[in-house]
């Protein structure tokens, strides 16, 4: 019954919206139905909710939530790198995350950038250098902790699952772009390693990614990121927009992917959870995925008293960089 209100909702504000915009009932009605068509032939059904929470909530007959470590934990070793996930096993992680990158011959490396140039010694963009050529870079280079870690290397995805599976941590593949190549990529990784998915999450903030991970593997838990005003933010006091007109643009739009993700993609993509940033959740948020059967995971939590109102009173999961102390 609250997905048939839900949709009736969805679909009737879009009615209105289009209304108010053309002015013509006719067309508001043709768009309407015509999503509602595509959503209704085109959409993926969710995954049964005991095995979607079996991956994000494997303590939860404990009482525990899930403390992902984000990038490995980047503030108490080099992130993405096998330190990390040894450093985010140790200090008390039950999963950690992990960004997927290509190399110019197409191997799947970890790496958060799209250049090699914050993490390590070298420089220039991840899908114009080859593997060999990543490889002699040191990953720990820039981190602040670099005396102890020493020379890291830039892991392979295959190298990052093998050591998070020894380490039983649930992983979080984020991935950016490239839907094909990384849909093939964990498609092999997943035959190669059967009981990976029942201990790892697929993310990304494009649609798209998630739709093909769906097609590809359509067992495997999947995962919206989710951030308001993410097209029109001002990063460092910098307009990324380079005009008034453009930033009006982007905030039309960052208000329309929010209408979108919170009533469209998600049923398209059938997705288990949804990655949102730690100032837009509150309980009243959580509830109304929790309707939905939708599990709600927070990023990026740093301070104790933030985690422990994320333990003790939402009850969710959570992405990290530090695992013991404040950053």
């Amino acid at each position: 019954m609250l997905q048939m209100g839900d949709e009736l909702m969805s679909y009737s504000s879009l009615f209105l919206l289009v209304v108010l915009g053309t002015r013509s009932a006719a067309v508001a009605c043709a768009l309407t139905v015509s999503l509602y068509v595509f959503i209704t032939m085109f959409r993926f059904a969710p995954l049964a909710p005991e095995q979607a929470r079996a991956v994000l909530r494997p303590q939860a007959s404990l009482g525990g939530v899930l403390v992902v470590a984000l990038r490995g934990g980047s503030h108490d070793a080099p992130e993405n790198t096998l330190a990390a996930i040894r450093e985010a096993s140790r200090n008390g992680a039950s999963a950690v995350q992990l960004d997927m990158s290509f190399t110019a011959d197409g191997v799947a490396v970890l790496m958060h950038d799209e250049t090699v140039d914050r993490t390590t010694n070298g420089s220039g963009p991840v899908n114009k250098l080859r593997f060999a050529q990543i490889r002699k870079l040191d990953a720990a280079a820039q981190h602040r902790r670099k005396d102890k870690f020493s020379v890291e290397m830039v892991p392979t995805l295959q190298e990052a699952v093998e050591e998070c599976l020894k380490h039983q941590l649930t992983i979080f593949f984020g991935v950016g772009g490239d839907p094909e190549k990384a849909a093939s990529a964990l498609h092999h990784l997943y035959k190669k390693y059967p009981g990976l998915k029942n201990s790892s999450i697929v993310s990304s903030f494009e649609p798209k990614v998630i739709y093909k991970m769906r097609q590809t593997n359509p067992n495997v838990v999947t995962a919206l990121s989710h951030q308001p005003w993410r097209l029109s933010q001002v990063e460092n006091g910098v307009d990324q927009n380079g005009s008034k007109w453009g930033q009006i643009s982007s905030a039309v739009l960052d208000v329309l992917l929010d209408w979108a993700h919170h009533h469209v993609l998600w049923r398209l993509c059938g997705i288990s959870a949804i990655l949102v940033h730690k100032d837009s959740i509150s309980l009243d948020y959580v509830q109304f995925w929790a309707k939905r059967g939708v599990e709600v995971v927070g990023w990026t939590v740093n301070s104790a008293v933030e985690k422990d109102f994320y333990q003790n009173v939402l009850k969710i999961g959570y992405f990290t960089e530090c695992l013991l102390e404040d950053c």
